[in-house]
């Protein structure tokens, strides 16, 4: 069958939201990167999969280009919060990940707050293939080393660099997301400090490569300057697409809060969901 979808993006990055809470919908990976090519699909950096879930408002399942499955997305958690609140008439939502759930809150002018949960710190928690000081790790590419790790529902590699412009992601990003250290993978950002408030940040995201905004990767920033001592609790991160507002509470929760857009609406031809799509 045919399938509706919602075209959204947050800052540019950009996302094909189905919604499956009333017919359920059971995506292959081969399916995933069908919808998600570009030329002969839709094309998107993650695929959002709304389910019922009797304890969450909503259930959101994060598909990334390659049919690998994310733990968060922050700035589709924000689409998705804009989205839902439309539907339930109301403005404080929870969204349940498969790494967890987040509140959410839709305001009146627009933006969307998301409470991304405590950022951890641990070596376990990253996770890395032994043991390390998170906030010297030993990974290394080219110019870049000395990063940061932090776990914002999926795992951050922060490197911090004279010049985030001048690095050149598309070698390295991919090196580092495969690097042994990482045994899920890793996203990688880079990062320069302009002040104690606004950090430069550019990412390449696991699953995905580069994309205009991150918004679990602008929390991981956020909490890396600030443990490094760069930076204060409450800072803005400037992305490729906009800027990112984040603020790293005292009981260890990150919210992040941006503006959401939808693009435009349309309907998956059903070859794009076909079963016998070739992997």
């Amino acid at each position: 069958m045919a399938r509706r979808f919602l075209k959204m993006h947050g800052l540019g990055n950009d996302f094909v939201v189905i919604d499956a809470r009333h017919d359920p919908l059971s995506l292959t990976a081969a399916q995933a990167r069908a919808i998600g090519d570009r030329r002969t699909g839709v094309g998107f950096d993650q695929l959002i999969v709304l389910e019922r879930d009797a304890g969450a408002d909503v259930f959101m399942r994060i598909l990334n280009p390659d049919g690998s499955e994310s733990g968060a997305c922050g700035n589709a958690t924000r689409c998705v919060a804009s989205l839902v609140a439309g539907g339930l008439g109301k403005d404080d939502l929870t969204i349940r990940t498969i790494s967890g759930l987040l509140g959410a809150t839709v305001h009146a002018n627009g933006l969307v707050t998301v409470d991304m949960g405590p950022a951890r710190l641990g070596w376990q928690d990253i996770p890395l293939s032994r043991e390390e000081d998170t906030l010297h790790l030993s990974a290394a590419a080219g110019p870049l080393a000395d990063a940061v790790g932090v776990n914002m529902g999926n795992p951050h590699a922060v490197f911090f660099v004279p010049d985030a412009e001048a690095v050149d992601l598309p070698t390295h990003g991919p090196v580092l997301e495969h690097h042994p250290l990482f045994p899920q993978r890793c996203n990688i950002e880079v990062a320069t400090v302009l002040s104690p408030t606004l950090v430069r940040m550019r990412v390449w995201e696991r699953g995905a490569g580069i994309t205009r905004a991150c918004g679990s990767g602008a929390c991981a920033v956020g909490v890396a300057a600030i443990r490094r001592g760069l930076a204060e609790r409450a800072l803005t991160v400037r992305l490729d697409g906009g800027d990112l507002h984040i603020a790293w509470r005292e009981d260890g929760h990150v919210l992040m809060t941006g503006p959401v857009a939808t693009s435009f609406e349309g309907v998956l031809h059903p070859s794009l969901l076909d079963e016998r799509v070739p992997a």
